[in-house]
């Protein structure tokens, strides 16, 4: 045996070995990254719009879910398929595109400040598209690295029959979360109006909270010389700037944050009657049960929607007769599109509007039900599981002490 032979054939087992790291990293972090989206797809969904928007691509918008659903199961599979072997090179160039577009949203959201927060793993890891980006470039370099070695990925399992069923297992499993959630809400609530959170208290500072940090920016113009110059107002006060006549503030001062401070967890929540006048702390710290139906869109609820809607306020209308209930529906609809809606099933629900954006993050759903109780979210609902008279009066109208 030659130096070269020998020297190839101990090479070959490390070569190998990073191989192997290359496609657990890929391949969980891929699987990962798919699961979290999916058990959210309607938020992912909310995101892609973002995107859709800044691309103009706003004629997706529609599909904007279903294209969700079908990106967090093409990222499991693709992971899945990586670990074991599967397809290695289809997975690879799977991969490899997947990332290189996905490294150029992230800058491009980046670079443009057109996206304040990726997406990348939903609402339960924030990432700014900066933190993406360098995640993304991490991840291009891992799977060039796959892309590379792509003629050396096999299969660990032997069996061509466990094979083919844990391919088919994982696709099956894949679109089944996605879809799953999409219909019966989140198994995991990462949103502030998940079930056991006080909404009054989320919407409110803590005692002893640290604010945001600012500072000042003077332009300042020497009258003499009419030179100019930017200081800030801790060397505006600390130079004593400000008793030299000589030097005079021109325009108004900037502010630039310095410091993030507490950020509230509900900054956006105001309910307002049709005639505008703010309802938020009436409705919210309500003693006593109170059904919020919420339908951020009322013209895009399908035929279905429109009778599980029906049926949630027949539902509402029958307990209200021998219960102290509130039952409201919250929308960001036109006044005409609820008249509408009105007419059609004789709404027993009081109306009110809010924006779209806290709408969306109360129940991922439209419509959907969150019951509340003394300001805190007790159950949420989409349209089809929500609980029948009997069931609602045994769990909960029945309990309340």
């Amino acid at each position: 045996m030659t130096y070269t032979q020998s020297y190839s054939q101990s090479k070959q087992p490390e070569s190998n070995v990073l191989l192997w790291i290359a496609r657990i990293l890929v391949g969980l972090l891929f699987i990962f990254s798919g699961l979290i989206k999916a058990n959210d797809p309607m938020g992912f969904g909310y995101k892609l719009q973002e995107y859709f928007h800044v691309l103009n691509l706003g004629f997706l918008n529609d599909y904007a879910t279903w294209i969700a659903i079908f990106l967090c199961a093409l990222e499991i599979i693709l992971g899945g398929l990586l670990i074991l072997g599967v397809a290695g090179k289809k997975v690879a160039w799977g991969l490899l595109l997947l990332i290189i577009f996905f490294t150029f949203l992230t800058f491009y959201s980046a670079f443009f400040e057109v996206v304040k927060s990726c997406g990348c793993f939903g609402d339960a890891i924030p990432l700014t598209p900066w933190q993406s980006f360098f995640k993304d470039l991490v991840l291009l370099l891992l799977i060039v690295y796959i892309f590379i070695k792509r003629n050396k990925i096999r299969p660990f399992i032997r069996s061509l029959f466990t094979r083919n069923l844990l391919t088919a297992l994982i696709i099956l499993a894949s679109f089944g979360i996605g879809i799953y959630t999409y219909y019966f809400l989140p198994f995991i609530d990462f949103l502030p109006y998940k079930e056991g959170n006080n909404v009054p208290e989320l919407m409110k500072v803590p005692e002893g909270a640290e604010p945001d940090v600012f500072e000042h920016i003077y332009e300042l113009k020497n009258k003499t010389s009419n030179e100019t110059k930017k200081v800030t107002d801790k060397e505006y006060m600390g130079q004593k700037i400000w008793e030299d006549e000589n030097w005079e503030v021109v325009g108004d001062p900037q502010s630039r944050l310095v410091k993030k401070g507490y950020e509230v967890k509900i900054p956006d929540l105001i309910i307002s009657d049709m005639d505008g006048t703010d309802r938020t702390e009436e409705i919210i710290n309500n003693p006593y049960y109170n059904f919020i139906v919420v339908s951020t869109d009322l013209k895009k609820m399908t035929p279905f929607d429109i009778a599980a809607l029906d049926r949630i306020n027949s539902t509402i209308r029958d307990l209200s007769v021998d219960y102290n209930i509130r039952a409201i529906l919250a929308t960001a609809s036109s006044s005409d599109e609820v008249n509408y809606i009105n007419d059609q099933m004789d709404l027993v629900l009081e109306t009110f509007y809010v924006d779209a954006v806290p709408l969306k993050s109360m129940v991922r759903a439209n419509p959907g039900v969150m019951l509340m109780l003394n300001g805190v979210v007790v159950k949420k609902w989409s349209q089809y599981n929500f609980s029948s008279k009997h069931e609602l009066i045994t769990k909960y109208l029945d309990k309340v002490e």
